[in-house]
């Protein structure tokens, strides 16, 4: 919704002074241009991602629109299962543990926590570093180094869509002027005709660098922000399954180490400690129904 009200606040305004100097909407209205301009650009998009980057930046635009970053559920249910199965690894055997693991789509406690059950990576990171838990000897700097680098590759996979529009971003002015360079070459075909009829071929040709100019400063570049932040708040939430686990590895009880989770999130979304504490009461009803 806010990528909905910024355009028509960025048209609005751009069209309205334009309107308001004297000038008629219907000039701006030059669609091969706007082919020239958008075809080219999502050419060379085509041609300088693979088809996975190219899937993947259509489901990033999505997400940007619908403003798809965690809420408060997300960030308490992620809490919760690290919650329960903190306390499995205290008090359960090893087999009975790694059935949560090995198959959490059937775990009683993953099923507790819809959102994350169906965030697939999120609920692999967390199996797969239980797991390494439970075979017993593994030092918590070793995973603490192995978190990093694996929330890195993270990172730089979900950042590929970003960087994918900041390139098309940059290069729209340019094509900008190359559709600009098409309509002078138009207009010079037409010198012989009347001087009404060459303006209006020689502003038809300007509109094609407006036009790369608007849409790279006025749309794809804030739609790449977007998406940059989108996929950050996102990726936060392997930041609190890091600094749980390794809590929990260095000793501290499940209802301290969720604390470490708690506070890597940003202090205007984080949740309270009761609210914390009052998704984790049911833990015990999880355990047995686990049971």
């Amino acid at each position: 919704m806010g990528i909905l009200i910024g355009l028509v606040v960025t048209l609005g305004c751009v069209l309205g002074g334009f309107m308001a100097m004297g000038g008629h909407l219907h000039v701006l209205v030059q669609p091969w241009e706007a082919v020239v301009i958008c075809g080219a650009a999502f050419g060379t998009f085509l041609v300088a991602n693979p088809m996975k980057t190219v899937k993947d930046t259509g489901k990033a635009i999505l997400e940007a629109f619908k403003q798809a970053v965690p809420k408060e559920q997300n960030y308490l249910e992620t809490l919760g299962v690290l919650h329960s199965l903190m306390r499995e690894l205290r008090s359960k055997s090893r087999s009975e543990v790694e059935a949560h693991i090995d198959n959490p789509e059937e775990s009683a406690i993953f099923q507790a926590f819809p959102t994350v059950l169906k965030n697939h990576d999120l609920m692999a990171f967390i199996c797969d570093y239980c797991r390494i838990i439970i075979i017993g000897n593994a030092r918590s700097h070793e995973i603490e180094a192995l978190m990093d680098e694996e929330i890195q590759t993270i990172r730089s996979d979900k950042m590929k869509a970003y960087h994918a529009m900041v390139a098309v971003g940059d290069g729209l002015p340019a094509l900008g002027i190359v559709a600009a360079v098409l309509g002078v070459v138009k207009a010079m075909g037409a010198l012989d005709q009347s001087p009404e009829i060459l303006g209006g071929l020689i502003g038809a040709a300007l509109v094609g660098t407006f036009l790369g100019i608007f849409l790279s400063y006025a749309v794809v570049g804030p739609v790449a922000t977007k998406i940059k932040t989108v996929r950050e708040k996102n990726n936060r939430l392997y930041i609190i399954v890091k600094q749980t686990l390794l809590a929990y590895m260095n000793g501290a009880l499940p209802q301290v180490a969720i604390e470490f989770g708690r506070k890597t999130i940003s202090s205007y979304e984080r949740p309270t400690i009761d609210a914390v504490e009052q998704s984790t009461m049911n833990t015990g009803a999880v355990e047995k129904k686990a049971a």
